[in-house]
């Protein structure tokens, strides 16, 4: 990859973690790059549409063209007609937010969601985001699938959640992950605790076809509405989904990607 391309990609990537947005300056100093060289580059983002100044000399914030762009690949990759009603129906039977991964390589990538009808308190992470493989409960699923030695060089690849980003309860060894994973097994799906996040719990299942690990559906919420008893309720329809959309994942190209997760 050029030096000036990688430098690129690295300012967007750097800006969608800052939505309110970054002055050049800081910019350059965070991702060591030459003031001179920055300001180029934000330049050319700018005049390409990626980037705008909020004013006149003033901080640079990502434009709607990236989100744009994704939305318009996955509508065209079919992903949303396909997922969109399963995830409905099982939003609305669960009240909380479901949400589609998609196994990507060696990533997991959050794609789809649907939000239950429960007011108040909402779990609502953006999409777009790769899973934390080590304290989500779409990562677990993805790694009981696979051998204790595949899902530690991937969670060991990306690095273990600390409690102090994410929950109280997020596994910080490989004895802790790999109870959980072992646990999930058993299990059939994952399922986690103030792993995550303080206060909220999840499930997940994988959604497999022919064998492969395509994808993860995963239901989120409060834990004081996702209790241990709830989530054991609501398994069985968890399970349904994504044993119904493994076999019709093959009308979208997204799920047509060779996995490496297996093994």
């Amino acid at each position: 990859m050029s030096l000036a391309l990688d430098r690129g990609l690295s300012l967007l990537e750097h800006l969608a973690a800052h939505p309110d947005g970054l002055p050049l300056a800081l910019m350059a100093s965070e991702l060591d790059i030459p003031l001179s060289a920055c300001h180029r580059l934000l330049a050319e983002l700018q005049r390409r549409g990626y980037v705008r100044q909020k004013r006149k000399q003033g901080d640079y914030v990502l434009t709607t063209k990236v989100v744009s762009m994704g939305l318009g690949y996955l509508s065209s990759a079919g992903i949303v007609d396909i997922a969109e009603p399963l995830l409905a129906r099982l939003a609305q039977r669960s009240g909380e937010l479901v949400r589609l991964s998609i196994v990507d390589g060696d990533r997991l990538t959050w794609v789809a969601k649907s939000q239950g009808q429960h007011q108040g308190l909402r779990y609502d992470p953006d999409m777009g985001m790769d899973a934390r493989l080590s304290c989500t409960a779409s990562g677990h699923a993805w790694l009981l699938t696979m051998s204790d030695e595949r899902a530690l060089d991937l969670v060991t690849r990306q690095g273990f959640g600390a409690p102090s980003d994410y929950g109280p309860k997020a596994p910080t060894s490989v004895k802790a992950l790999l109870g959980f994973l072992h646990a999930a097994r058993v299990r059939g799906y994952a399922q986690i605790d103030e792993v995550f996040a303080p206060g909220m719990s999840a499930m997940a299942a994988p959604v497999q076809r022919r064998g492969d690990t395509i994808g993860v559906i995963s239901i989120a919420g409060p834990r004081a509405r996702l209790t241990a008893a709830r989530m054991l309720e609501l398994a069985p329809v968890l399970l349904a989904a994504a044993a119904e959309l493994g076999p019709i994942s093959n009308t979208s190209s997204l799920f047509g990607r060779p996995q490496l997760g297996k093994g």
